[in-house]
């Protein structure tokens, strides 16, 4: 029998000024109730502050925090944490650390390509060369572990970009690539393995997916990759179900109301079952490209945008095309959503709020940074935060 997977309200409800304590937010949506400007220009822009390194890291918000890494130096060996005021973007602690693992990747990309995350009290950060970081949040250290001097054949030359997950006492870290590829769960309060799960050997991106409750009311987390997804018992380890359909390794799943929507062969909508046999497909739609980007689900649709800018609504229930507007790309960063506007930065600084009620979608701000942005924003107390390769920027009312 087919039965949505249960998601506590607090999943799925967002309340307003939440922390963003990870990638795409505090549910991994990338959904905020926060009010956020929608007729942009210079006002909106309250602080630019300068980093001590180079980055494409997402930064997350804890509080009145702004957190984000950085990497630095001739080889990107200086490893950066720092933390900023959000109300005047000063610098409030910074701690560097020294990469133990290899520092290779791509021009475009950088060491510090993970976006980090934080339970509330503690900091966990990691960086392309596999060096995984506990700070609390004054900036003390707890735990560093060089995930290299244990797994010694990771390798990716391109880099690592898949960001962390924390939930219970459990902190899941991807490490998946072409040689030694592996997703760990680690004890958060100790940095040691709760358990080793061994992946497909090739370069992914993704980031996990959790989802609450998800069988016989055990949290589970659900793996990305190109041979589809996996979700495994968050707290063991031990696999549940597989979707053995393929898979995107840059576009990161998303979960809406106990509905998976996974980038596959454009978006594909998966209900797991409570049984643990694999998840019902809903529906299958080619005509949803995400691109890099990762969608996002707002109200009654799947929205995504494809590297060249054009985003697509889709129906949240069918997978059926209802519009298209064209944006000014390109991009890279997955999109955010404040109320029933849809935050999109492109490439080069462009940010463009849409008014996802709109019959063919609306444009109705636009805020040129006129700087390169890759990562995902975040918002938080009212206030949209972006990062780029070199500076943090905050735009609010």
């Amino acid at each position: 029998m087919k039965i949505t997977f249960a998601i506590t309200l607090a999943f799925t409800i967002i309340t307003a000024s939440a922390d963003w304590p990870q990638f795409r937010g505090p549910n991994g949506n990338g959904i905020s109730a926060d009010a956020l400007p929608t007729k942009l220009d210079k006002e909106n822009l309250k602080w630019a502050a300068d980093m001590p390194g180079r980055g494409l890291s997402g930064v997350i918000v804890v509080g009145d925090r702004v957190l984000l890494t950085c990497s630095s130096g001739p080889r990107q060996h200086r490893l950066h944490v720092v933390c900023l005021d959000a109300k005047d973007g000063s610098v409030r602690w910074h701690r560097q650390f020294w990469a133990t693992g290899r520092t290779m990747c791509h021009s475009k990309t950088s060491v510090a390509g993970p976006t980090p995350c934080s339970d509330g009290k503690y900091i966990y950060a990691n960086y392309s060369s596999n060096d995984l970081v506990c700070l609390d949040i004054d900036g003390n250290l707890q735990w560093l572990r060089g995930l290299t001097l244990d797994y010694t054949n990771v390798s990716n030359s391109l880099g690592m970009a898949a960001s962390l997950v924390v939930s219970g006492n459990v902190l899941v870290v991807p490490v998946e690539n072409d040689s030694e590829s592996y997703t760990i769960g680690i004890d958060k309060h100790t940095g040691r393995n709760l358990w080793k799960l061994n992946r497909p050997k090739a370069a992914n991106w993704t980031t996990p997916t959790l989802l609450p409750g998800g069988f016989k009311g055990r949290d589970l987390v659900a793996l990305q990759s190109s041979k589809g997804v996996a979700a495994v018992d968050l707290k063991t380890g031990v696999s549940v179900w597989n979707f053995g359909n393929g898979a995107s390794t840059t576009s990161s799943s998303a979960v809406y109301d106990g509905t998976l929507y996974v980038p596959s062969n454009g978006i594909t909508a998966l209900q797991p079952r409570s049984d643990g046999k694999a998840p019902d497909q809903i529906w299958q739609s080619g005509r949803l490209q995400p691109s890099t980007a990762s969608p996002i689900v707002l109200g009654k649709h799947v929205f995504t945008v494809n590297r060249a800018g054009v985003l697509t609504a889709g129906s949240r229930e069918t997978g059926e095309r209802e519009w298209q507007l064209r944006l000014k790309g390109p991009f890279s960063s997955t999109p955010v959503a404040a109320g029933k506007h849809l935050y999109c930065v492109n490439e080069v600084g462009l940010l463009q709020a849409v008014d996802t009620t709109a019959k063919e979608g609306e444009i109705t701000g636009k805020l040129d940074l006129d700087d390169q942005i890759l990562a995902t924003p975040a918002i938080a107390n009212g206030a949209i935060y972006l990062r780029s390769n070199t500076k943090v920027y905050k735009v609010a009312k």
